[in-house]
């Protein structure tokens, strides 16, 4: 796939004259969200906004809601749905949101859903060209999913990313460019995965089902190549929106 176009599965393409307007990727931790949402920025053009990167983003520019946030976080509390809003809020006010967007790990709760939804449809009301909200799952199996997680192996000298059960490095445990050892972030254990899905099923599949039942949302299967599966979610979105 190269940077301007994509094929998506029915041999049709789509380039970035294409409008695709706000758009959510859902699915559980390890599916790629964050790697689709680069691939269609480079289609389309448009913003990756990550509630992830807004948030290292303000902490890290000292702004008010940044401020707030470290301070919240400092206490070893989770930082409340109404502070994510106000700076998911503040940067679609920028003017490269005006095409359309990649929400990546935003709306996580059914909360900021529906501050989402009624932001969406204020929006509506004042502009005659605003779109809709469509949302595209990517869904993987879970053995699968963990697979990927345990796997993974990084070099801590280039950030290379491997993974012992579908790309292993020619040397067990070596980083083939370089040389370094090959090390795996704490956070990718069994252990840790399992609670990441718990929480992703209390918190962010009722999400799935609340744009499920609205009727603009559809699933990619995500066990596929990267560029098949942008290709996928390009299609999932043509579709959504005639």
């Amino acid at each position: 796939m190269s940077n301007t176009e994509v094929k998506d599965g029915m041999g049709r393409e789509a380039g970035k004259k294409t409008c695709p307007g706000p758009i959510l990727l859902l699915g559980a931790p390890g599916v790629g969200k964050g790697t689709q949402a680069k691939e269609l920025v480079k289609l389309w053009g448009i913003p990756q906004i990550s509630t992830g990167d807004l948030l290292r983003g303000n902490v890290a520019q000292g702004t008010e809601l940044g401020r707030v946030a470290k301070e919240i976080m400092g206490r070893g509390e989770l930082v409340p749905d109404t502070l994510v809003n106000e700076m998911v809020a503040v940067r679609l006010q920028q003017p490269d949101t005006a095409k359309g967007y990649i929400l990546d790990g935003f709306p996580r709760t059914l909360v900021q859903a529906g501050w989402f939804d009624d932001r969406l449809a204020a929006q509506g009301q004042k502009q005659a060209n605003a779109m809709p909200v469509v949302a595209v799952s990517i869904k993987v199996d879970y053995t699968q999913l963990l697979r990927r997680i345990t796997g993974r192996r990084n070099c801590p000298v280039c950030q290379s990313i491997y993974n012992v059960h579908s790309k292993p490095a020619q040397r067990d445990g070596i980083c083939d460019l370089d040389g370094a050892g090959l090390g795996q972030r704490a956070d990718d254990s069994e252990k840790v995965f399992e609670e990441r899905m718990r929480a992703y099923e209390a918190l962010t599949a009722p999400v799935v089902e609340h744009y499920r039942a609205l009727g603009r949302f559809a699933v990619v299967d995500g066990d596929q190549p990267v560029d098949v599966v942008a290709a996928g979610i390009v299609t999932a979105v043509e579709l959504l929106r005639k």
